[in-house]
């Protein structure tokens, strides 16, 4: 079995080779970046990828479409640090056909791995939980959002305060901090910080 591991930090791939090393017969390849992942894909087609969703310059969700493009049939499991649903949801919607987190047993990571590498799905289980629990909204957590909670969460991703983003839509403060409650609420996520992470890398903000 043929398995990439795209993750930018040295240790994650290091631990993930150990623990793949309990797979027979697994030939590991890896890579740092999005660049260096698509360029070894090109040429060794894995039967399955490890991808972080938090890369540097072509991002995780990115990195997966470019894959896809290259083979519609390419199964990559998506392990990030991320334990939101939301993220999850995401990632499934752009094509992956797993999703766990790092803060996973390895006993689940290599299940999860070998699901997906025979074609299955597999969601970490607390997180598949939550997805179950989300309102139906096609898959994709952001149809969840009003216009307004959009439009504050792309402000919140271009780094205006709650005070600045009041200012520019002429509402009150308090109306823009119980609507960034609500947002929090419906993705699933506990701070402001989260928000603006979402905002980035699901691509709100411009």
């Amino acid at each position: 079995m043929k398995v990439l591991i795209v993750d930018d930090h040295a240790i994650v791939r290091a631990g993930l080779k150990r623990l793949l090393a309990a797979l027979p017969n697994a030939v590991i390849r890896e890579a740092a970046t999005g660049r260096d992942a698509l360029a070894l894909y090109r040429e060794e087609r894995a039967d399955i990828v490890l991808l972080d969703i938090n890369l540097p310059g072509i991002g995780g969700l990115e990195l997966l479409g470019r894959i896809l493009l290259l083979d519609k049939t390419a199964r990559v499991l998506m392990f990030s640090m991320h334990t939101e649903a939301v993220y999850a949801g995401r990632a499934l919607q752009a094509g992956a056909l797993g999703y766990v987190s790092k803060n996973a047993a390895p006993d689940e990571v290599l299940n999860a791995i070998r699901k997906v590498a025979d074609g299955g799905r597999y969601i970490e289980n607390e997180i598949a939980q939550e997805l179950a629990l989300q309102p139906a909204s096609g898959g994709d957590p952001l149809k969840q959002l009003t216009e307004r909670d959009l439009e504050i969460l792309r402000l919140l991703g271009e780094g205006r305060s709650l005070a600045e983003i009041a200012e520019a839509l002429g509402v009150g403060y308090k109306t823009v901090a119980n609507t960034s409650s609500q947002i929090k609420a419906k993705l699933g996520v506990t701070r402001t910080a989260d928000l603006i992470r979402l905002s980035i890398e699901m691509g709100v903000a411009r």
